[in-house]
Order: C-alpha cells, then sequence, then structure tokens
C-alpha cells in the first residue's frame, strides 16, 4: 500500500539537519539498568508504532523517557538513535550508539547503524568495520532485514571511484536559488530559461509546519528565470497559480520541453486517496499554474508514485512506483499514451533498470534516448547515486554510475540538463552547502553525458524547432494537429500541437528535415526545414508558423 508520507524520494520530501543533543537526565537506581519494567516495555512498543509511522519526533520523546528508567538499555539507545539518524542528527545518534555497545547484551542492528552513519559521513573504512561486526553477530533473520552487502559493496565503490574523478566542475548555484532549507529536484525547460525546484523554506511567518511528520515546513514548488545580461539566476519565488498548498507536500518531479506542463508528486494530507502520494499534471495559463489533477488510474494505484518525467514527442511516460510487480520497493515504469487523455498499460523496465533498492529522480533527456535516474544500488557510492541508461537498437542499456565528484556518499540527485547540454543541474545533501539540500550546476564542457564515450561530437549537438500551426483563413490556432518530422535516414519523429495550436520537439542540429503537417478537416501540409547549430555553443531555436487551409 501508499507509503506514509514522510518515507519519499526524490523530486519530494527528504529529511533534514534536527540536531539538538539531549540533555542527560539523572536516572533512578535500579538493579539492572538494562533491564525494562512492565511499563518500559508497554512504552517501546507505543514509540515504535510512531517511529514506523514517520513521526520520529514523538517516538523519540517516549524512548527517551523509558532511558531515564532504563539508562543502559542497547535497544532503546538504537531506537533513540535511529529516530535521530532520521532526522539528521548523527553526532547525537552516534552518542547513543556508542553507549549502547558498552552494554552487556548490545542490539546487532547497533552495528549497522554506525556502519550506515560512517559510510554518509564519508568514514568509509570505518563503516566497513562496523559492517563486518553486524555480518559477524547477525542472526540470518537479522541480515534479512538489513542491505549490508549492498552498503559493503558501496564503500568499495566509493574508494574506487574517489580515486579516479570524472572531468567536471560542479558549483552550488548560490543564495538567490538556495535556502538554509531543504531546497531539491530540480527541472529545467528545454530552452534552458526557467529552472524549477522543490523548497522546504517558509513562505511567511505563518507557513504552516508538518506537525505529524519531521516538524519542517512543508514542500513547495519554486522557480527561477535565466538572466541572459546579468548571465545568472534571478532570485527563487514560488510558482504562481494553484499548485502550492497549506498541509501538503507538493513537489516538480518533470516538466515538459515547452514549459507548459509540469508533472507534480503531491501528497495531500486532506485528501485520504492521495495521502501516500500520487502523481499530478499542472497546466501553465496567462503564466498562472492551473490546479493539479491527478494522472488517474492505471498510472495512479493504491500503491505509492513518486513522480514522472515524459518524452520530447510526449508519448511517453516514465515514473516510479511501489505497485505490485516490481523487482525493488521503487521502480521506474513506462508508459504509452494512447489519446489525449487515455495512457497504455504501464511496464515495468526490469532489469538491468530496475534493482531490488529503489529507483527513483528520472530525467529524460531532450534527446529522447538517454534516460537518467537516482538508486541506491550496490552500484552507488553509498545514499543516491546518479545513474544513466540509453536505448539503443531497441533496448536500454546496463546503467552507469556517472561517478565522482558528481555523485559522493550522500544523496545525490536527480539531475537535468538543457538541449544545449552544456551544463546539467542537479540536487545534494554534500557538505559545503547552505542548508540541507541545494541545487548544483555541473560544467560538462569535458564530460558529455549523453554521448556513449562521454566525449564530445559536434554532429550531434541538440537544436530546438518550435512554432504554432494556424488556420490558414482564420489565423486561429489548431490544437491536436499531427506533425510528423522525417529526418535523411528515414527515422521519423511524431509530435502534437497543444490546446494553443503551440509545438516544440528537440532534435539533432546541423539536418535537413522533412515535415508533413495534417488535421481532420484540413488538407495536409509538406515543407522541407533546415535546423541549423548554433557556432556559439548555445542551444539554437529555430521558431517556424505553418498555416493549414480547411
Amino acid at each position: 500500500m501508499k507509503r506514509i508520507f514522510t518515507i519519499l524520494c526524490f523530486g519530494t520530501l527528504s529529511y533534514g539537519a534536527f540536531a539538538q543533543t539531549p540533555k542527560p537526565q539523572k536516572a533512578p537506581k535500579t538493579s539492572d539498568p538494562e533491564k525494562l519494567s512492565v511499563k518500559g516495555i508497554a512504552q517501546v512498543e507505543i514509540a515504535k508504532q510512531k517511529m514506523y509511522s514517520g513521526q520520529y519526533k514523538p517516538a523519540m520523546g517516549l524512548f527517551k523517557e523509558v532511558l531515564i528508567e532504563s539508562p543502559k538499555n542497547s535497544s532503546v539507545l538504537y531506537y533513540v538513535a535511529d529516530c535521530s539518524h532520521k532526522l539528521g542528527d548523527d553526532e547525537t545518534a552516534v552518542q547513543y550508539l556508542q553507549t549502547g555497545k558498552n552494554a552487556t547484551s548490545v542490539k546487532n542492528e547497533t552495528y549497522y547503524l554506525l556502519g550506515v552513519i560512517y559510510q554518509g559521513q564519508g568514514k568509509t573504512d570505518e563503516a566497513l568495520a562496523e559492517f563486518n561486526t553486524f555480518k559477524s553477530k547477525a542472526s540470518s533473520g537479522e541480515l534479512k532485514e538489513t542491505d549490508v552487502d549492498i552498503n559493503i559493496s558501496q564503500c568499495n565503490n566509493a574508494k574506487k571511484y574517489m580515486v579516479a574523478p570524472v572531468s567536471v566542475q560542479v558549483e552550488n548555484l548560490g543564495q538567490k536559488v538556495n535556502s538554509k532549507y531543504d531546497d531539491k529536484g530540480p527541472a529545467i525547460t528545454a530552452d534552458g530559461k526557467k529552472l524549477f525546484f522543490n523548497s522546504r523554506r517558509p513562505e511567511s511567518d505563518e507557513s504552516p509546519i508538518d506537525v505529524e511528520g519531521d516538524g519542517k515546513y512543508f514542500e513547495s514548488i519554486y522557480y527561477t528565470t535565466w538572466d541572459s545580461a546579468a548571465q545568472q539566476w534571478t532570485e527563487a519565488s514560488q510558482i504562481p497559480g494553484q499548485i502550492n498548498q497549506d498541509r501538503s507536500h507538493v513537489a516538480c518531479t518533470g516538466i515538459s520541453p515547452d514549459g507548459k506542463q509540469i508533472f507534480i508528486y503531491k501528497n495531500d494530507l486532506n485528501n485520504p486517496e492521495s495521502r501516500g502520494g500520487d502523481i499530478f499534471v499542472s497546466k501553465v495559463l496567462n503564466n498562472k499554474w492551473k490546479t493539479p489533477e491527478p494522472m488517474g488510474k492505471p498510472i495512479n494505484t493504491d500503491y505509492w508514485e513518486g513522480g514522472a518525467c515524459i518524452s520530447p514527442d510526449g508519448k511517453t511516460l516514465y515514473f516510479t512506483s511501489e505497485r505490485k510487480g516490481g523487482l525493488g520497493n521503487s521502480d521506474i515504469w513506462v508508459v504509452q499514451r494512447i489519446s489525449k487523455k487515455e495512457w497504455g498499460v504501464p511496464v515495468n523496465m526490469g532489469a538491468p533498470i530496475n534493482s531490488p533498492s529503489d529507483e527513483a529522480g528520472l530525467f529524460l533527456a531532450p534527446d529522447g534516448k538517454t534516460l537518467f535516474f537516482c538508486s541506491n544500488n550496490a552500484n552507488s557510492m553509498g545514499g543516491y547515486d546518479i545513474f544513466r541508461t540509453r536505448l539503443e537498437d531497441g533496448k536500454w542499456t546496463t546503467p552507469e554510475n556517472l561517478g565522482y565528484p558528481i555523485n559522493t556518499v550522500k544523496r545525490d540527485g536527480p539531475l537535468v540538463m538543457s538541449a544545449d547540454t552544456r551544463y546539467a543541474y542537479f540536487s545534494t545533501d554534500r557538505p559545503g552547502g547552505f542548508g540541507e539540500s541545494d541545487i548544483y550546476k555541473i560544467d560538462l564542457q569535458e564530460y558529455a553525458l549523453l554521448e556513449k564515450d562521454f566525449k564530445h561530437h559536434a554532429d550531434n549537438t541538440i537544436s530546438i524547432l518550435k512554432g504554432l500551426v494556424r488556420d490558414g483563413i482564420e489565423g486561429t490556432p489548431l490544437a491536436n494537429a499531427d506533425i510528423t518530422l522525417t529526418n535523411p535516414a528515414g527515422e521519423k519523429t511524431n509530435i502534437t500541437t497543444n490546446e494553443n495550436g503551440e509545438y516544440l520537439i528537440t532534435l539533432k542540429g546541423n539536418t535537413e528535415y522533412q515535415i508533413n503537417i495534417s488535421r481532420q478537416g484540413y488538407k495536409a501540409a509538406t515543407e522541407k526545414v533546415m535546423l541549423p547549430l548554433n557556432k556559439t555553443g548555445a542551444t539554437y531555436t529555430l521558431e517556424k508558423q505553418f498555416l493549414l487551409n480547411k
């Protein structure tokens, strides 16, 4: 079934710092400070239920009350540490875990959680020592409840990638975009002019707080615009319209290439049907975003759906879900459009794309054949890493880790890029930012993410073709006009105009295309168009209007 709303992945909610070292409390005299009383046992069970439902702060308070009576109980110390860790306070978590390790009867998961924390701090050797201790002491049942073998693999990957960094420059986007709060999940229009992202910053002093979850502000969608004159991103602000709401987590997970519609993860606490999270879509009208509409079945289900992105031609949707039929917790699914409002049956992308771990944070590149996603699988460095897979001869290739310093032992991704492929943007909670997660820019001058060999090839640069299809007499825009573009090799790309008669498509530049436009009740039109490249390095955009006669 759907996850509780606090357990979300990329483009959505994450946990930030909650650093408050607990005040030492004097324990009453007891014959055995490791044992629990009958009352303590009952209170631990209540606290565990809150913890499992994502209410970490109240759960931690109950556990600490039990520690007053039984200050050396390894299990309760572990639970307090686990809550602290999930709230972002690893320093306090380590203190409790170290105390628990000195108990007569140590809860074995103590070693595992210590390893996880050390791994996230980049203390790879210390993490491996704790993981191996856990493996030597844990029962078969305890081993099944953890991913210790995956953690060990990730530690070894971190060692491998960090000694052979890829040739990129990673730069924080700065305080006009980022804040001291959680900023993540970028989405960018194909022309690179607008960048959307999700933030848990307060809009005002009255901004609501998620008191049932982690006690932080609810997540909302922000945007920033590229100022070409100043060569910088403008001050970020909430997107205008009807998307951001009180008492719900709302996050952008993908945007159409023309920037006219965004896909949203929404967790509405006032609506039981979307309480665990569903995929919604919103369209822009007069620069304001309309009320998000649920994608509905078969895309949304009773299970958790975490986000979506769409292909450049608008006919293929990729999304994440925990529905039955997957290989792990959250898997990537793909579905084809049947009509304007109808989708086919979703298909799991299967191995090797999906794994027993989580896959999330999707972005289909402007070329329509390179898919980026995030995963904490055995091939990552720890946390979540960014991977890419390419569509070659009708099949998706084995995912490749993008390497260090794009990926680190922290939570990295999702990643997006504009059509010019000069820069990529991603979110990460690595040290050195302004808050929890921040948005960063990657300079790709020497690392071509869309090329098979990661090397630049000038003849593969993408350009943009966009414009309008109108009635040849009345001049009114024509919605649902079919446009077919054929390159010299005979390969076809199909798109349809939106309700305003607009179209936008990213294509290989320096290429001549045969364009056919048709619509019911109108004579078809045919024209050849040469789509150039921009020699300055920016994306070339050609605007072309077509007229159809009845």
